[in-house]
């Protein structure tokens, strides 16, 4: 298991030290780079007092795209087992009436 390294990062001009495995270094700068980018769309659109509340707004933003996408790639078990079920059926239904043409 890689071990913790601390990563200093700026998220709207603060500075945050985070405790990150050297293999996702990458993968969390650019999480920041998202998170400064999308609090700032926020902050430029007027109307939201407050970076908390920006950084509440880009969190809500982020966690609804990550749980609409995660979403979107499920399936539903019972779906597939009855489109199996009605393949199987159609099959079956072909099979025996080529047997029964022979």
């Amino acid at each position: 298991m890689p071990e913790n390294q601390d990563l200093t990062v700026l998220v709207m001009g603060r500075e945050f030290r985070i405790g990150c495995p050297e293999n996702e270094r990458e993968a969390l700068l650019a999480s920041v780079d998202m998170l400064n980018l999308r609090m700032q769309e926020i902050k430029n659109s007027g109307g939201v007092p407050g970076n908390e509340r920006v950084a509440i707004l880009a969190a809500l933003q982020i966690a609804h795209e990550f749980y609409s996408r995660k979403i979107s790639k499920s399936f539903d078990v019972a779906e597939i087992r009855s489109k199996i079920k009605s393949l199987q059926d159609a099959l079956g239904t072909a099979v025996d009436e080529l047997q029964a043409g022979l």
